[in-house]
């Protein structure tokens, strides 16, 4: 198990931590854009639901030094951002449940438009700044595609104050080698930030599971992923 190999993998002061602080704020950032059909939506949508639910990440989610903050938005062109999820404290499983069941119960809120991912991380910021008082604050933005429409992430990041905010990325890379250069060198920030990589849409819930384990258990692994197969050979 995943959850297992934590054990020496090495956690960050989780003894010292009181029970009762929320250790960390945790925003998905969803991409809807048009690059995305809608078979490929349909299994973000629900292999989003389906990680939610492992048996790792619900274990990651609620044994940790205090509660975790959750939330969920989609996001495309420069004023298409639509929460899914907000703000929802995650005490025990029935609440895990049901951000899962809301995720796979939500209609898609945009099609038509463009990879606007400065103004989504603008977004992000105004909404995470939002959140419930965490320990931690990380943003996970996953996508398929690199900004085409207004300001790319680096500017959000220049503009807004996004001190002590961790942004993560899940690049869908497909058959494209620049989305992963571009979430790499562009979207990833801020200490220890880093970037998983999801070779097509049907790969998304395998890599949504690694990612959130990674974000919920605080495994110090570098700016670098590690390589799949090492990670997943400790299961």
């Amino acid at each position: 198990m995943l959850r297992g190999a934590v054990l020496t993998a090495g956690l960050l002061g989780f003894g010292t931590m009181s029970q009762a602080a929320c250790r960390l704020a945790l925003l998905l950032a969803v991409d809807v854009s048009s690059s995305v059909d809608d078979a490929e939506y349909a299994l973000q949508r629900d292999g989003l639901a389906a990680a939610l639910r492992h048996e790792d990440v619900v274990h990651a989610m609620l044994n940790g030094p205090g509660p975790v903050a959750f939330a969920i938005y989609e996001w495309s062109g420069r004023r298409q951002q639509r929460v899914m999820v907000d703000w929802t404290m995650i005490h025990e499983a029935s609440d895990i449940e049901a951000v899962a069941a809301t995720v796979q119960a939500a209609p898609r809120s945009y099609n038509e438009f463009p990879t606007a991912m400065g103004y989504a991380m603008g977004f992000g910021h105004t909404m995470i700044t939002r959140a419930p008082v965490c320990r931690r604050r990380v943003i996970d933005v996953s996508g398929d595609g690199i900004t085409n429409d207004g300001f790319g992430p680096e500017l959000a990041y220049k503009h807004f104050a996004f001190d002590n905010i961790v942004v993560n990325g899940l690049a869908i890379k497909g058959e494209e080698r620049e989305v992963l250069d571009y979430y790499e060198t562009k979207v990833a920030h801020g200490p220890l930030s880093f970037v998983e990589v999801a070779q097509s849409f049907e790969d998304f819930e395998r890599v949504m599971v690694r990612k959130l384990f990674r974000e919920l258990s605080e495994v110090v692994v570098g700016h670098q992923a590690l390589p799949q197969q090492s990670f997943w050979a400790l299961r």
